[in-house]
């Protein structure tokens, strides 16, 4: 009699731990799929396919590593008090072939809009139409950045599994522990690598790579002859401790007879003062050589007086410097330190501490020295900042009482979303009005604007001192922040500005990243867009500190020559 053993549907098939695909975790490359067909809906500026491609391939590891981690808990410890996931091998195939189907068709169908996408952002912004072809070029980029990616961090994992051996078999550490003490301890080296040598000011590394351009000075760029500008042969700032942005800052603008020309009136040869990082010493004697410089050119008998901040390599806008010399006609000086020559991007990252103090100093230096004057013989003292210069600026100040008290106008211009100052004024806007463009008080204290109308628009009394800020929908400096990872922003979830893509939404994770990438191609758009304003700088200025009989016909002239006056160079 033959021994028959009953077979059923409950009897349990061995299966791997879970489905790969190619090698590459289910779950994790059905997040990563999802990722990648979310960074191709439009952000805030438009977009090349090779770095669509870049934004696309780190977006789609991001996704990938999330995939992996959600899934592993889900594996290890529920997984496998389920029966039914369990025994029901060809039940779990088919949902994952399901979910593998929908991610695929949402890429596909993501990628066949992309081109419409970014052609929405470039309209917006009058930038030539991209082409659908020029798109599809964009996953192979995706995946090359991707595999690229995945390579590393599985080498990395291979020498985290090495070091966890040589910790178990050479010190003798429990096998557990050497577990967990291996990927701690490389991830702490990593941390410690990346912020003491590779990024922070202090190191030799990112002295050595950026010191070299700070050195330098840009083509056409000579010493000064006149007396009233740091770096001159009169001046106690060297030229050769200027550094590359401040002697662009010192040698630039127009010449007493060149603005006298301009307004067809005698004009005064404007000042200029700027002290180094390379200067010897500390914040405090940067700020007194300033102060020396200010006393050396009689900067206290102009009319008006700038204390600019600066951003990471020490720049000041020069449409800013020129847009308040033209108005004042010379009548004029400004006052500006470097804090490093790191790009404004890593500057923001390791030196934003570095950042507020010197404006702290320097805005408190002068305006001590400014209250000792008698007060009917003190130029109009405003502040004045651009990006991270606008943080340095700012942080001089507690509160916005505190900077209307203490001087007679400011002007910010592309704030970033970590300003304190800004933060709070947006924070507390008048309740119908949207955060892209805030109203506060009625706009009696400070306003904003986004362009010439949004400017001109605004009515009511505006009490001086008058404070302004100047922010694009489209600027990724201003919107940029770690509250978007993970909840969507009032800014994305009002109306969108003038030149932000209606179809742009929030994906969680995602549109950090986009946002983020966005940063790395800010000035990229035309003027108007982006983190370029230099068209609505001359107006900024009027609106906040006109002199006395000044009209807008007054600032379309000095507009028109600003804007001259940079195409040529």
């Amino acid at each position: 009699m033959s021994t028959h053993t009953a077979h059923d549907d409950t009897t349990e098939t061995p299966t791997p731990p879970y489905f790969a695909v190619f090698g590459l975790d289910f779950v994790g490359l059905v997040v990563a799929l999802f990722f990648f067909a979310w960074s191709l809906s439009p952000s805030l500026i438009a977009r090349e396919w090779y770095f669509q491609g870049f934004v696309s391939g780190i977006t789609s590891i991001i996704g990938y590593g999330i995939g992996v981690l959600l899934a592993f808990p889900a594996r290890r410890w529920i997984a496998p008090h389920l029966l039914w996931w369990r025994r029901r091998h060809t039940a779990r195939i088919i949902a994952q072939v399901l979910v593998a189907i929908a991610a695929v068709l949402t890429l596909v169908g993501s990628l066949l809009v992309a081109a419409d996408w970014q052609n929405e952002v470039r309209a917006l912004m009058g930038i030539e139409e991209t082409t659908g072809f020029a798109y599809l070029r964009t996953g192979l980029v995706s995946v090359a950045i991707f595999l690229t990616i995945l390579f590393i961090s599985r080498g990395v994992h291979w020498v985290g599994r090495r070091f966890a051996g040589f910790l178990a078999t050479r010190l003798r550490v429990p096998v557990a522990a050497a577990g967990v003490l291996a990927p701690v301890i490389l991830v702490v080296a990593a941390i410690v690598f990346v912020d003491e040598v590779l990024l922070a000011s202090s190191s030799t590394a990112a002295r050595i790579v950026f010191s070299d351009d700070n050195n330098s000075t840009d083509p056409g760029v000579t010493q000064p002859q006149e007396p009233e500008r740091s770096g001159s042969s009169a001046s106690t700032s060297s030229w050769d401790s200027l550094g590359r942005q401040g002697r662009t800052f010192t040698d630039g603008g127009m010449r007493a007879d060149e603005l006298t020309e301009l307004n067809g009136a005698p004009a005064l040869e404007p000042v200029r003062v700027y002290a180094g990082l390379e200067a010897d010493g500390t914040t405090e004697d940067q700020v007194q050589l300033v102060l020396d410089e200010l006393d050396r050119t009689k900067a206290w008998d102009r009319e008006i007086l700038v204390v600019s901040g600066t951003t990471g390599t020490g720049w000041v806008n020069p449409v800013a410097a020129d847009s308040i010399e033209m108005i004042y006609n010379g009548n004029s000086a400004i006052a500006a330190i470097q804090y490093s020559f790191l790009p404004s991007w890593i500057s923001f990252l390791v030196d934003g501490s570095a950042a507020k103090a010197a404006g702290h100093e320097l805005v408190n230096g002068v305006h001590e020295r400014w209250l000792q004057l008698p007060e009917d013989q003190r130029p109009k003292l405003v502040v004045y900042g651009e990006s991270l210069g606008s943080q340095s600026a700012e942080a001089a100040f507690s509160d916005l009482t505190d900077l209307r008290n203490d001087i007679d106008g400011a002007l910010f211009v592309g704030p970033p979303n970590s300003n304190q100052l800004w933060r709070s004024i947006v924070d507390h806007r008048d309740a119908d009005s949207p955060e892209v463009l805030p109203v506060y008080k009625g706009g009696t204290e400070v306003r904003f604007a986004s362009d010439l109308q949004s400017l001109e628009s605004q009515r009511g009394p505006w009490i001086d001192p008058r404070v302004l800020y100047l922010q694009h929908a489209s600027d990724p400096v201003v919107w940029w922040g770690p509250g978007l990872l993970f909840e969507r922003p009032a800014w994305l979830a009002e109306a969108p500005g003038k030149d932000r893509a209606p179809s742009m939404r929030w994906y969680p994770i995602v549109t950090f990243w986009q946002v983020a990438a966005d940063i790395m191609v800010g000035t990229s758009p035309p003027v108007g867009h982006g983190h370029n304003y230099e068209d609505l700088i001359p107006y900024g200025w009027a609106a906040v500190t006109a002199p006395e009989g000044w009209t807008f016909a007054d600032t379309q002239r000095v507009a028109e020559a600003v804007a001259n006056l940079h195409d040529e160079s």
